[in-house]
């Protein structure tokens, strides 16, 4: 895995891989894009939707496209992160994001919603691992999405 975000003041930070955070905690700034590829696996592709500020969630894009916007001023607020490819059945997918007021909420897997929607709260960062199927989560998988 290897992911990089797009944070408000920032732009894009450096990237990161295998469950490391992407983005920023304590720091009150807004996730606005993230790329995600996975380039060492063959047979295995990403795509992923974000939940943006004003738009709703944005349409699928995959393999290290960008995802969110940027020069927008707009916050990502949820993400669905689903495998791709031949070998998309011998793995599982997690992720986590960090939500303005809430903290890092639970792991979500395989498509899932993580993060929030309808309660106007910025993605500030986010972790991902891959694993393999059926393989255990990296933690409690408890209220990775809230919503009103």
């Amino acid at each position: 895995m290897s992911y990089t975000s797009h944070v408000q003041d920032y732009g894009w930070l450096a990237a990161v891989s295998n469950g490391k955070l992407a983005g920023t905690t304590g720091q009150s700034k807004r996730m606005e894009a993230i790329k995600i590829s996975i380039p060492n696996v063959q047979g295995l592709g990403v795509k992923y939707a974000t939940h943006v500020q004003d738009y709703g969630w944005l349409n699928y894009v995959s393999d290290g496209q960008i995802g969110g916007t940027t020069g927008q001023a707009k916050r990502m607020e949820a993400i669905k992160i689903e495998l791709t490819g031949t070998n998309a059945a011998k793995y599982d997918i997690y992720y986590r994001v960090h939500s303005q007021d809430y903290g890092w909420l639970g792991w979500a897997k395989n498509g899932a919603a993580a993060g929030t929607q309808g309660l106007a709260k910025r993605m500030e960062a986010i972790e991902i691992v891959l694993v393999q199927k059926g393989g255990n989560a990296p933690g409690t998988t408890n209220q990775s999405f809230i919503h009103n």
